[in-house]
């Protein structure tokens, strides 16, 4: 009986030694993830106001996957058509690598020192803090879809914009600055 008493009491001691602790809740303040299947056209539609030296609305552009779509804190994907003639102008984003994929058109592409024109089907990697812009020089439309390797230029994307649908009023020199200033961590545009 001494030897039973012994052994279990070796067992309890190793176990409870050895035993991971029990989970303690903690708030969270992060979304729930939920996995998404989108169709083309689906997701947080937006369009770019206009800007100060360029009043009128800008192209449209989807929101697919982000900390408020599908609740992801690791990535952001999106969408956008560039017109013929369009650009999106030098800038760099100083916290998240970039991906984009041109699907269709014929794009200029700076990148860093290097300039190069590419096709659809073309991967462009964009290190962070790497000086990126695209211009549109064939007779159709880019569809390229965005990759950011964390969230942040999501949020100046929704600042900058409005839902499809809404009344897109031109934002004021003031306002332009002041969110280039608060989201200046995602984006740095260059000035002309």
């Amino acid at each position: 009986m001494a030897r039973f008493i012994i052994a279990v009491s070796a067992v309890l001691v190793c176990g409870y030694a050895t035993a991971p602790p029990a989970p303690v809740p903690q708030a969270t303040t992060a979304t729930k993830t939920t996995p998404l299947i989108l169709e083309k056209n689906e997701g947080e539609r937006r369009v770019w106001r206009g800007y100060p030296g360029r009043p009128e609305a800008g192209q449209a552009f989807i929101l697919k996957v982000d900390p408020k779509n599908g609740g992801s804190s690791r990535l952001v994907l999106g969408t956008e058509d560039l017109p013929p003639g369009e650009q999106i102008e030098p800038h760099k984003h100083p916290g998240a690598d970039e991906i984009l994929f041109l699907q269709t058109g014929t794009a200029r592409v700076q990148l860093g020192d290097s300039v190069r024109e590419v096709h659809g089907g073309s991967t462009v990697f964009i290190p962070a803090g790497t000086r990126i812009s695209v211009s549109n020089v064939g007779k159709d439309a880019i569809s390229l879809a965005f990759i950011f390797s964390a969230p942040g230029f999501e949020e100046f994307m929704r600042a900058e914009s409005v839902r499809e649908g809404e009344k897109n009023v031109p934002l004021s020199k003031a306002e332009d600055d002041e969110i280039q200033r608060k989201h200046a961590h995602a984006v740095i545009y260059e000035q002309p």
